[in-house]
């Protein structure tokens, strides 16, 4: 059982980590994007860039790739190319880490069931050497001893699948969202750039 309670405390350290780190990286994004979308609705593209690349927030790489060929009149498939290139650097951050949760709820599992058959074996070699009267008393005392390595296998198990799901979930909303904000900005650019020819 110790091996599970080590495994269900790593999985829950991973998990208040990503949680905090999805939670700050969220807002970081929306705060950026919040300062940035006016300066490139007027056009002020060296001023945006600056705020971007100057920002630790996740979506700060992938503007300024985008702002820097905009400010250089670079045609919308080459901002579009530049501004996918850092979307695909930022996700890995996204989901660092997440997908050990998953691999902690199947460990946890197996470690009970191992924790089972080996009581279960211990079980019946205890058996086979007592007193036939107390055979009954042993065995059973035994196997419930060793189903219990199981149920605790299995109750660290189950949360740390629903959490991994979660942050999975998370993870990919906020990729969604890196998508949108860059589709707002090419809609605004190319908008810009109509109007300027």
């Amino acid at each position: 059982m110790y091996p599970i309670v080590l495994i269900l405390a790593l999985g829950l350290a991973i998990s208040i980590e990503r949680y905090i780190y999805l939670s700050r990286t969220r807002q970081a994004n929306m705060a950026l994007w919040q300062d940035v979308q006016p300066l490139v609705s007027s056009n002020r593209y060296r001023e945006a860039f600056t705020l971007a690349s100057e920002s630790k927030a996740t979506i700060g790489k992938m503007l300024s790739d985008g702002l820097i060929r905009a400010h250089n009149k670079s045609r919308m498939t080459e901002i579009e190319a530049a501004m996918e290139e850092g979307l695909m650097e930022s996700i890995p951050a996204l989901e660092k880490r997440t997908h050990y949760l998953s691999t902690f709820a199947n460990v946890a599992t197996l470690l009970g069931l191992l924790g089972t058959i080996i009581g279960l074996i211990q079980a019946f070699t205890a058996v086979s050497n007592a007193d036939p009267a107390e055979k009954a008393d042993l065995l059973s005392s035994s196997i419930s001893v060793a189903m219990n390595t199981t149920a605790f296998g299995l109750m660290a198990a189950i949360p740390l699948l629903l959490i991994f799901t979660y942050m999975q979930t998370r993870t990919n909303e906020m990729v969604d969202g890196l998508e949108m904000i860059a589709m707002k900005f090419l809609n605004i650019v190319s908008a810009q750039n109509k109007t300027g020819e």
